[in-house]
C-alpha cells in the first residue's frame, strides 16, 4: 500500500501580496527543503506592515473555522510552526491549536514575535507578552531576538551580555518548557561589524554560538527566514549546531546577493537567487560550543 512519507507542517502566518515575509517565505523554503506545507493564515495583507499603507484583512474568526474542517479530515502535522500572530486572541487560538493536532512526537516551533531594540512593536502590549510566554510553554522550539528574549524572561533588556549571562538566560527560558531556545541579532561587544546566534538544547545540556559579519542593510523577513530554515533542518534530521550553520549561512547568501543591487529592501532578501542552495550540504562549520 502506498504511503505519503512527506512530512506536513502547519505554518501559522500571515500571507502578505507585496514583500517576502511570512507565508512568502516560509512556502518556498519548507516546500524546497521536501516538506508539505498547509498554511493557517491569520491575516491577508496587501503588503507587509513596514510599507506606509496596506489593505489588511483580518483572520481570526476564520481560523477556528479552518481548524475545525482540518479536524474533520483527520489531518496529522509533522510539525506546527508559528510566527507573527496579531492578538492575544490569536495567540489563544493558536495555543488550542497546538494542544488538538500537536501529537507527542511532533516539532512544535514558535516564533515569538513581540518586538526588536528593546522595544515592543506598536500594535503590542504586555497583554500580548502574557500570552507569547504561554504560548512558548507548549513549543519545543523557540526563536526570539534578543529584545523578544528579555520579554519572554520578564527582565530589563539589555545589549551588552557576556556569554555566561547568555547561557544562564537561556537556560531559565528553556526551562519554562521549550527544549530548544535560540536568541537571534545579539551584538558582539565591542565589534559592530559582527552579529551572533545563541542556542541551548536542554537534551544534552548543550549551547552553542554562531558569530557571522553584520551587513548594514535591513530586509524585512529575514527572520521568518531563519527560523523556516531552522524548522526544515530540524525535520530533515539535522543536528541543531548543523542547523544553525545552515539558516545563518542561508541569510548570509541572501543579504549578499540582494546587497548589491539598487532595490528598495522593502522587498525583502532576494530568494528566488539563493534558494536552490538549501539542496547543498553544510560547506564549512562556523558553529562553537561554548
Amino acid at each position: 500500500m502506498y504511503t505519503n512519507r512527506v512530512k506536513r507542517v502547519a505554518a501559522v502566518h500571515d500571507l502578505s501580496g507585496m514583500g517576502r515575509v511570512s507565508l512568502t517565505v516560509v512556502i518556498p523554503i519548507l516546500s524546497s527543503m521536501g516538506f508539505q506545507v498547509c498554511p493557517l493564515p491569520t491575516a491577508v495583507l496587501s503588503s507587509h506592515t513596514q510599507y506606509p499603507e496596506f489593505s489588511f484583512l483580518d483572520l481570526t474568526d476564520e481560523m477556528p473555522r479552518i481548524i475545525a474542517e482540518w479536524k474533520k479530515l483527520d489531518v496529522k502535522f509533522d510539525s506546527i510552526y508559528t510566527g507573527y500572530l496579531g492578538s492575544p486572541r490569536q495567540v489563544q487560538i493558536v495555543s488550542d491549536f497546538i494542544d488538538n493536532f500537536s501529537p507527542a512526537d511532533s516539532l512544535v516551533v514558535a516564533d515569538p514575535v513581540l518586538g526588536d531594540n528593546g522595544q515592543l512593536y506598536t500594535n503590542f502590549n504586555e497583554e500580548m507578552v502574557r500570552e507569547m510566554r504561554q504560548l512558548i510553554k507548549k513549543a519545543d522550539v523557540v526563536t526570539p531576538n534578543l529584545t523578544e528574549f528579555f520579554y519572554l524572561l520578564d527582565m530589563p533588556y539589555k545589549a551588552e551580555n557576556t556569554d555566561e549571562e547568555l547561557k544562564e538566560y537561556l537556560r531559565i527560558l528553556s526551562d519554562k518548557g521549550p527544549q530548544i531556545v535560540i536568541i537571534t541579532s545579539v551584538p558582539v561587544c565591542g565589534d559592530p561589524h559582527k552579529t551572533s546566534v545563541y542556542a541551548y538544547n536542554r537534551q544534552g545540556d548543550r549551547y552553542w554560538k554562531i558569530t557571522c559579519p553584520y551587513l548594514p542593510a535591513h530586509y524585512p523577513g529575514t527572520g521568518d527566514t531563519f527560523t523556516s530554515v531552522i524548522t526544515g533542518a530540524l525535520l530533515q534530521g539535522d543536528s541543531l549546531p548543523i542547523a544553525l550553520d545552515r539558516a545563518t549561512q542561508f541569510i548570509l547568501q541572501g543579504i549578499r546577493a540582494t546587497f548589491g543591487y539598487e532595490y528598495d529592501n522593502r522587498e525583502g532578501i532576494l530568494l528566488e537567487k539563493v534558494l536552490h542552495n538549501l539542496d547543498m550540504p553544510i560547506q564549512s562549520s562556523s558553529y562553537e560550543l561554548i
